[in-house]
């Protein structure tokens, strides 16, 4: 038997001073010692590092790295993180029932990952055990409950019940009940929900298809209407589906003869956010100053 936790989202920006005040408004909080040091210094305090560095925030149960891009690394939502209680039988799952997949030892340095390794899919986690020598901060400390957390992730995939399996079978996450119409695969570890959904080329005629991968970080809070008036005041680049009809309208009426082009454009981001809002769980669709979608539910 083993016990999972996913408790560790990372996303990867040039910018994540701004980030970090944007995802504080859905309930993350940064601490003092994780406020953000480059990498090969987790001893150090240090101020913001644009382009090594990373901003640490929590919900009390997930932890978000925000970690400076450096060249070569695509941006945006880059992976995900398990916390085990065998961290040997994991991995010995893993290289036994899965022989094709690959499993690496991380550099001592990271705050959280001893392991990363990869789905069938391609879908990099990281994986860790209470313990273990390298874990350090927010992820070495004490849990606790808050109204405003990180409820989901979800992520598409070419075969969702190939992918779905394996998750149950190495770290044994619950599925949660769905419709039989429903395609996608619900995983829980208790507190926080992998949805795991299919991909189509065909979801994405008439615009640029977004390849499969990490697809969405789901939040819950305690309103709605409170956040939503937080992320206002904040005035951060960001998209949401309220978006579409302001943005259609402003460019219409101030150049006409463009407002073609525009309204091509504005419907192909429409195709892309109407799949975004297709998730069971969100009640507002949102993306962070980066682009990263975040959708939010009130409970």
């Amino acid at each position: 038997m083993i016990s999972s936790k996913i408790v560790h989202v990372a996303i990867l920006s040039h910018n994540f001073s701004r980030l970090r005040k944007f995802y504080e408004c859905l309930g993350m909080k940064g601490t003092d010692s994780d406020r953000s040091r480059p990498f090969g210094q987790e001893g150090r305090e240090g101020p913001l590092d644009q382009r090594s560095g990373a901003a640490r925030l929590t919900d009390g149960y997930v932890g978000m790295n925000l970690i400076g891009r450096e060249a070569g690394f695509q941006g945006g939502f880059d992976h995900f993180g398990i916390d085990v209680d065998e961290l040997d039988l994991a991995l010995a799952r893993i290289r036994e029932r899965y022989p094709t997949l690959g499993v690496v030892k991380r550099p001592s340095n990271r705050p959280f990952a001893s392991f990363s390794a990869h789905d069938p899919a391609g879908n990099v986690f990281d994986l860790s055990q209470a313990g273990m020598e390298n874990r350090s901060g927010l992820y070495a400390g004490n849990r606790w409950q808050q109204s405003r957390r990180v409820h989901h992730i979800q992520i598409r995939v070419l075969d969702p019940a190939l992918v779905a399996r394996f998750y149950q079978d190495v770290f044994e996450l619950r599925e949660e009940e769905k419709s039989l119409e429903d395609p996608n695969f619900y995983l829980t570890d208790g507190v926080v929900t992998l949805v795991i959904a299919p991909w189509k080329i065909s979801d994405y005629v008439g615009t640029s298809p977004v390849r499969p991968g990490l697809d969405h970080i789901g939040f819950k809070v305690e309103s709605l209407r409170a956040v939503r008036q937080e992320l206002a005041e904040l005035a951060l680049p960001g998209e949401s589906n309220q978006a579409i009809d302001r943005d259609r309208d402003q460019w219409t009426k101030a150049d006409p003869a463009r407002s073609g082009r525009a309204l091509d454009w504005v419907s192909e981001r429409d195709a892309i956010l109407r799949l975004f809002a297709t998730c069971r769980y969100g009640q507002y669709h949102i993306s962070d100053p980066d682009g990263v979608f975040a959708d939010i539910s009130e409970g």
